[in-house]
């Protein structure tokens, strides 16, 4: 998926979301949030887009970094983050080679909606190794992920492929997302999204 120009162009359906997806997600976060108070940590949003799912990390108690290469998407996000007013650290990188220098370190949590899936084996591998270095020892690893088969756009992953790149973690569990897309790209691109939460070994 070339991201940049989808930002430029305005297409970027992956921000439509219903409430079916949003409650998917919402389930995941209250089993991170459970048996604790808020403020929760911090939270690592990598692919962060348009801040949306950092906004509603930080409306949950979260301390929230997003991190994204796409300027647009980040300008997007900075006018999101002051509509909602809440704190957002908003941050310009590549998600395969972040460092403490430019987003910080100790993240319980690290949430993902879209970005590991589109990469080859070897940004796979160094966005794993990124967030092993900055994460905590209990830290718990979200991402979503479209199934590997042939398909335009998007290229998918495997449940090898994700635990080949995290290594020294664990897949704790594996829900459906209930990611819709509109007609035709619902049937042209046959989304069958999927979480997946990791815990280190």
């Amino acid at each position: 998926m070339n991201w940049k120009f989808s930002y430029t162009v305005g297409f970027h359906p992956w921000e439509d979301t219903d409430q079916e997806f949003f409650q998917s997600l919402s389930s995941l976060l209250e089993q991170e949030e459970q048996g604790r108070n808020s403020p929760y940590g911090r939270a690592l949003d990598i692919g962060t887009g348009s801040a949306i799912w950092a906004i509603e990390l930080a409306k949950r108690g979260w301390d929230v970094t997003g991190v994204d290469f796409v300027e647009k998407a980040l300008e997007r996000g900075q006018e999101r983050v002051r509509a909602a007013g809440v704190e957002v650290t908003l941050v310009q990188g590549d998600v395969t080679r972040l460092s403490e220098d430019q987003v910080g370190s100790g993240f319980r949590l690290i949430l993902d909606t879209g970005t590991f899936h589109d990469f080859d084996t070897r940004q796979q591998r160094a966005m794993a190794r990124s967030v092993d270095a900055l994460a905590t020892q209990d830290a718990t690893v979200i991402l979503l992920c479209w199934p590997r088969r042939i398909r335009p756009l998007i290229r998918g992953v495997s449940r090898d492929e994700i635990e080949t790149a995290f290594a020294g973690w664990q897949i704790a569990d594996v829900k459906p997302s209930f990611f819709k897309l509109p007609p035709p790209l619902e049937w042209l691109l046959r989304p069958d999204e999927h979480w997946y939460r990791l815990r280190r070994a």
